[in-house]
């Protein structure tokens, strides 16, 4: 058969899109299509959060020559400090005798002296992949959207809302929680929604925050404080979704006094750098990673609550699998949508993400509360961590995302 491409990814989000630049560099030919294109996914409007990225995520990006564009609005992570606070004001004082610190000095075996990870605003991560998408003369098709996927022994079959078809060996699921290629794969989800929303908002800070990023763990949820270039933070802020809604309708002069009964003064004044966003929270994970000839990517395989800070790095790191997988199939003429190709795929990243994803909800849940026996067993549970050096590095190489099974790119190797 004569195909379109190699691949057809739905989905030119930050997954989506460092798959396809993954695969165009090792000389396969993959078309992007989404239903929103990149002139508009760079509005400030369109996307107001920033992302932690993992120091191991990050060496995808280096290999992959975006490393040029996105350093100089990419702020190092030295520094991590969790406490838990037993009321919202708690983050004006210094830790209590329950907190843990993680500093980047004590992680081995890093390159180049790596941080903990990086903080980059969303907007900027779209800026520099969809200039190197570009460069690379990578096809794009958007704004389009799938509207059906048709399987044969041979091909996909894509169906775009304009009537436009197109055929290609594999088709990749990546654009997001409500993904069409899973729907019409017969891919089911399973999860909940949690009573929280998180409000996502910049600030400006009087002093320097020099690195370090701050969580806080508030009866209504975390609080955290996450540092960005030109002495700015990114704030993830947990509460209910009806007094998260009102925070983002509330005048200026209002939110910025519930901001600072929660913000303190350790770090100067914070004064909001830009308009204020809420995303209702929840878990979803889809039943199966692959199809006949399909296969999901980032939030249309896995969407976690954001208060480890994984959420993009589990589809960066699902990316660089896909594309490994993918890339040795093509060198040993294998069908890359064939199911032998497919299941090493999913084996190679579904028990890890699962895990995680149920990690993660764990946590949601024994922190998001203020019982008092939960939080002394919590408290003592990070003291010992903290004081414990081998557990404490364990816990950094984890949030890193350089444990297990590492992909080529997030070893900072090429394809």
């Amino acid at each position: 058969m004569t195909f379109d491409a190699d691949v057809i990814i739905a989905g030119a989000g930050m997954a989506g899109a460092t798959l396809g630049l993954s695969l165009a560099k090792a000389g396969l030919k993959p078309v992007l299509i989404d239903p929103v294109g990149f002139e508009a996914q760079l509005a400030p409007t369109f996307d107001g959060r920033a992302s932690a990225i993992a120091f191991a995520a990050f060496r995808q990006w280096r290999v992959l020559g975006l490393a040029e564009a996105m350093e100089p609005h990419a702020q190092r992570i030295e520094q991590i400090l969790v406490t838990d606070a037993p009321k919202p004001s708690a983050s004006a004082g210094a830790p209590g005798p329950f907190f843990l610190r993680f500093d980047a000095s004590e992680i081995a075996g890093r390159t180049e002296g790596e941080p903990l990870g990086y903080m980059l605003e969303n907007r900027r991560t779209r800026s520099a992949l969809a200039g190197a998408v570009q460069a690379a003369g990578i096809e794009v098709l958007a704004p389009a959207r799938v509207e059906s996927v048709e399987v044969t022994s041979r091909a996909a079959v894509v169906r775009l809302d304009e009537g436009r078809t197109l055929t290609a060996p594999l088709v990749v699921g990546a654009e997001g929680r409500g993904s069409v290629v899973r729907r019409t794969a017969g891919i089911g989800t399973v999860g909940w929604d949690y009573p929280q929303s998180g409000v996502v908002a910049t600030v400006r800070l009087e002093r320097d925050h020099e690195g370090v990023a701050h969580e806080f763990f508030l009866p209504s949820g975390p609080f955290a404080i996450l540092p960005l270039t030109e002495q700015r933070a990114s704030l993830v802020w947990t509460e209910s979704r009806a007094r998260a809604e009102a925070l983002k309708q509330a005048r200026p002069e209002a939110f910025h006094a519930h901001l600072q009964r929660r913000f303190g003064d350790h770090l100067g004044g914070a004064v909001l750098d830009g308009p204020v966003f809420t995303y209702p929270l929840s878990l979803q994970l889809a039943e199966r990673w692959t199809a006949p000839r399909i296969a999901l990517l980032g939030d249309a395989a896995h969407g976690v609550h954001p208060i480890a800070g994984q959420g993009l790095n589990l589809g960066l790191k699902g990316a660089a699998a896909l594309a490994q997988t993918l890339v040795e199939a093509g060198r040993l003429g294998e069908d890359p949508g064939s199911e032998a190709v497919l299941a090493r795929y999913a084996r190679w990243r579904s028990v890890d993400t699962a895990g995680l994803a149920l990690s993660t909800d764990a946590f949601v849940w024994l922190f998001s509360n203020d019982n008092p026996l939960l939080r002394l067993g919590r408290g003592l549970g990070m003291a010992a961590v903290n004081r414990i050096g081998p557990a404490r590095r364990f816990f950094m190489q984890e949030a890193g995302g350089a444990t297990g099974d590492l992909p080529r790119l997030l070893q900072g190797l090429p394809l």
